[in-house]
C-alpha cells in the first residue's frame, strides 16, 4: 500500500533534526514540520473533512502551503492546488468543479473565495497571514493533537490540479498516490549520486503546479533536502538566495534561465555551489542553454513531462545526454512516436536532425507514454478519458499531443505541439524550430512564433520579438506601433529579422510579420500565452491557457 506522506514521515525518522523548509531566516526541521502537518491534519478532521474529501491551497511558495499540503494528505484529503494569480471567475470553476469543502489562501485572497462561496461547497476558509473576514487563521485552525496517517491504497486520489488546452474550461487531473510518489522517487535521483541530506533545493517553481510540486517540493522531502521556497520569480532574489544560502540544486522554466543569462550583473554572483541545475516545464532553446552554460560555467540539463504524468518521463542524464534531446524515459516509463494509426514511427538513426533540411512530417508522430506516473483520468471527463488513452499490449498508454520524432540510440525529440503547428499554403510550419533560430540572432533576448491569418495562404508566420537592448535594462522607450501596440527601441529592424530567417528557412517557414515587444505574455511557470499574441491580431480573448506542463 503507497501513501505519498508515509515516504516522507520515514524521511521524519531518519533525519528528525535536518532543516525540512527554510524560509526568510527561519528554519523549520523535519520533526517540526511533520508536527506540524498531524496538527493542521487535526484541524482538518475537526473542520469536517473525511478521507476522500478536496481541499483547496490557494496559496504562493510559503511554508504553510507545504504543511497544508502533507497535512492534508495525512489526513487522507485530496489536494486541489490553485494558482494565487486566478481571479473569481477561475477559482469558482476549480472550487465547484472539485467539490472543496475546505480552502487555504492569502488573508488579501479571503475576498476573492468569499466572493464565489455560493457558488461551490466550500465551508470553511483557513487566512494565512492575517485576519480576514470569513475566515479562520491559520495558527488558530491547527489543532493540539497529531492523528496517525490515515491509509490510503496505491490507487485512491492524492492531488488534483488543473490543466487545460486552448479551449473548453480546466480539466481536473486525478492523481494518485502511486502516480506522484513514484515520479517524487523518479525525480529524486536525476541529480549525480541523487538527492540526500546536505541538498538545499530553491523552490522557484510555483507549488500549484505540478512540476515545483512532485519535482522540487516532494522530491526534496523523499530525501531530507531542504526545501527554500520562493512566493514569487525575481531573477536578482533567486541569485542572492543561491549565493547567501549555497543552495546545491536548482529546478526551472527556460524563462527563468533566459532571465539569469540576461542580468547584466549575473557574474558577480557565487553559484559555485549548484550541483545539479533542469530545465522542463516546456521547450528549452538550444540557444538559451548554450548562453547558460557560457555564461555560469556548469550544465544545464533538459527534462519533459506533463500534468497529467505527475509530471516526469524523460531526462538526459549526467551520462547519457544529447542536447537538442528531451532524453531517455525514465525507469518504469515506456513511450513511443506512433502515427495516427497507432503504428510506431521509423526512429531516425542519430539525433537530433537539422530540421531545416529534413522533411519533419516524415519522420515525426505524436509522444505517446505509459507507466505508474500516468494519471487515473481526468475528473469527470469521460470523453476527455477515452480521447486521450488507448489501450494496447496490456499498456494504457496516454496521448501526449506533442508532435516528435526517436532514435536509435532512445533518444526522444520534441518538435511542437500539435496544437501549435501553423499550415501556410499547404506546409507545416512547426514553430519551435522559427523560434530556436531567433534566439540565435545576437539582438534577440527571447522570441515567439505564431500563426496569424492570411487569405491567401490560410495562415502566415508572425514572430513576437524581445530585443536584447529591452532585457538587459537598456533603451526601454516606446518606438514605433506594430498593429496598435507599443514596441520598443530595438538595436535590430523588421527586414533585418526577416532576412536573417530567409537566409537559414525555407522561404515558407520565414515571419512574414514582426512585432518587437518589450516582454512576451507568460504564465507564472514561463510558458508563453501564444493566444494573447494572436489576440493582437483578431481581439481573441476566450481561448484558455496553454497545457501547464509540456
Amino acid at each position: 500500500m503507497t501513501n505519498l506522506v508515509t515516504d516522507v514521515a520515514s524521511t521524519v525518522d531518519k533525519n528528525p533534526e535536518a532543516t525540512a523548509i527554510a524560509y526568510d531566516g527561519q528554519e523549520l526541521s523535519y520533526e517540526a514540520f511533520w508536527s506540524r502537518t498531524g496538527k493542521f491534519a487535526a484541524g482538518l478532521d475537526a473542520a469536517g473533512i473525511d478521507p476522500g474529501d478536496r481541499v483547496g491551497i490557494y496559496l504562493p511558495n510559503l511554508p504553510q502551503y507545504v504543511v497544508a499540503f502533507h497535512g492534508a494528505l495525512r489526513a487522507g484529503a485530496v489536494v486541489v492546488p490553485m494558482n494565487p494569480q486566478y481571479k473569481s471567475r477561475e477559482i469558482g470553476h476549480l472550487l465547484s468543479d472539485s467539490g472543496a469543502e475546505l480552502v487555504v489562501t492569502l488573508a488579501d485572497l479571503v475576498p476573492v473565495v468569499e466572493s464565489v462561496r455560493e457558488e461551490t461547497a466550500v465551508e470553511t476558509v483557513v487566512s494565512v497571514g492575517g485576519d480576514a473576514d470569513g475566515s479562520i487563521a491559520f495558527e488558530e485552525f491547527l489543532g493540539e493533537s497529531e492523528p496517525s496517517v490515515v491509509e490510503r491504497a496505491d490507487d485512491d486520489v492524492a492531488c488534483q490540479p488543473y490543466t487545460s488546452g486552448t479551449t473548453g474550461q480546466p480539466k481536473g487531473v486525478l492523481l494518485t498516490h502511486r502516480n506522484l510518489a513514484s515520479n517524487a522517487r523518479m525525480a529524486a535521483d536525476l541529480a549525480p549520486d541523487g538527492t540526500g541530506v546536505g541538498d538545499r533545493s530553491i523552490g522557484v517553481l510555483p507549488l500549484f503546479h505540478i512540476y515545483g510540486m512532485t519535482v522540487t517540493m516532494n522530491a526534496a522531502l523523499f530525501s531530507g533536502a531542504a526545501y527554500y521556497p520562493l512566493p514569487e520569480w525575481d531573477a536578482q532574489t533567486a541569485l542572492s538566495l543561491i549565493e547567501n544560502e549555497e543552495l546545491t540544486i536548482m529546478q526551472g522554466v527556460p524563462a527563468m534561465f533566459n532571465d539569469l543569462v540576461n542580468q547584466p550583473n549575473a557574474d558577480e554572483f557565487d553559484l559555485s555551489t549548484l550541483r545539479f541545475v533542469n530545465s522542463g516545464g516546456s521547450s528549452l532553446p538550444i540557444e538559451v542553454l548554450r548562453r547558460f552554460e557560457e555564461r555560469f560555467g556548469f550544465p544545464l540539463y533538459e527534462g519533459y513531462g506533463l500534468t497529467e504524468t505527475s509530471p516526469v518521463t524523460h531526462f538526459n542524464m549526467p551520462d547519457a545526454r544529447r542536447v537538442g534531446s528531451i532524453g531517455h524515459t525514465l525507469d518504469g516509463v515506456d513511450a513511443m512516436i506512433v502515427d495516427t494509426d497507432f503504428e510506431p514511427v521509423e526512429r531516425v538513426s542519430e539525433g537530433p536532425v537539422d530540421e531545416g533540411e529534413t522533411d519533419l512530417d516524415a519522420i515525426t508522430g505524436e509522444l505517446v507514454v505509459a507507466g505508474p506516473n500516468v494519471m487515473k483520468g481526468y475528473h469527470d471527463r469521460p470523453a476527455a478519458n477515452e480521447e486521450v488513452f488507448t489501450e494496447q499490449d496490456g499498456q494504457r498508454w496516454f496521448h501526449t499531443g506533442d508532435i516528435g520524432y526517436w532514435d536509435e540510440d532512445d533518444f526522444f525529440y520534441i518538435v511542437d505541439r500539435e496544437k501549435h503547428m501553423i499550415v501556410t499554403g499547404g506546409y507545416n510550419v512547426y514553430p519551435r524550430e522559427v523560434e530556436e533560430l531567433l534566439f540565435e540572432h545576437p539582438d534577440v533576448a527571447d522570441a515567439a512564433v505564431v500563426g496569424i491569418p492570411d487569405e491567401r495562404r490560410g495562415e502566415t508566420v508572425k514572430a513576437f520579438v524581445v530585443p536584447a537592448s529591452a532585457a538587459s535594462g537598456g533603451s526601454s522607450g516606446e518606438g514605433t506601433e506594430s498593429d496598435g501596440v507599443p514596441t520598443p527601441d530595438a538595436d535590430v529592424t523588421e527586414d533585418e529579422i526577416r532576412e536573417f530567417c530567409l537566409e537559414r528557412l525555407a522561404e515558407y517557414k520565414h515571419p512574414r510579420e514582426v512585432a518587437f515587444v518589450d516582454e512576451l505574455p507568460r504564465t507564472t511557470t514561463g510558458k508563453v500565452q501564444k493566444f494573447e499574441l494572436r489576440g493582437h491580431e483578431d481581439g481573441a480573448t476566450g481561448e484558455e491557457s496553454e497545457e501547464v506542463a509540456e
